[in-house]
């Protein structure tokens, strides 16, 4: 039965007013735009392999090769689509931080720059460009203690209708994320299996 008839119907007095047309109306929309727009943006993270590295994202994340890497952010980048992206060198290694969308980074409220000191954890892996690469699970802000949680403890993407709601916190004592995360070894050193 469509709305028309629905509203014509005898059987259905109360819909005849317009005060209840109009907030059958607003309801309708109230629903339906959010949901276009987040189809939308689900739409445009879709999954693929990234041109230069060959890494696949969003969901090149290995829960295998999870590690820390800390220094100052150099060469911030926001393209219109794909993942926000900047530049950590550690030691003598240089990654290239593959964060998450746009929206997303902005809705978690991220204050980075270029000479930002950070520590990342979250997937190594090697591009096929010979650059290495870390696939971010989590950031902290060391400046400010923020924290920004971008990918779940098995590296679900947040952004994607996630399991949990994004966070942004902060450590300290009597945290139970235990530094970054509780992942063994050294800053720079990779950990194996699931934490």
């Amino acid at each position: 039965m469509n709305m028309v008839s629905l509203l014509r119907s005898s059987s259905y007095p109360c819909l005849r007013s317009r005060a209840v047309l109009a907030a059958l109306l607003y309801l309708i929309i109230y629903w339906a735009v959010p949901l276009l727009v987040v189809q939308q943006a689900h739409a445009e993270e879709m999954e693929g392999v990234l041109p230069e590295s060959g890494i696949r994202y969003p969901g090149g994340f290995d829960p295998n090769t999870v590690g820390k890497v800390e220094g100052k952010v150099q060469g911030y980048f926001q393209p219109k689509s794909g993942p926000v992206r900047f530049q950590v060198t550690s030691g003598r290694e240089s990654y290239t931080v593959l964060v998450s969308p746009a929206w997303y980074w902005k809705d978690l409220g991220a204050k980075v720059s270029d000479g930002t000191q950070v520590r990342v954890r979250g997937s190594k892996s090697l591009g096929r460009d010979g650059k290495l690469y870390i696939i971010a699970q989590d950031i902290q802000i060391l400046p400010s203690g923020q924290s920004l949680v971008v990918r779940s403890e098995d590296g679900f993407p947040l952004w994607k209708g996630s399991r949990r709601k994004p966070t942004s916190k902060h450590w300290g004592p009597g945290s139970s994320q235990r530094g970054m995360g509780g992942t063994k070894g050294g800053a720079g050193g990779m950990s194996r299996g699931r934490h």
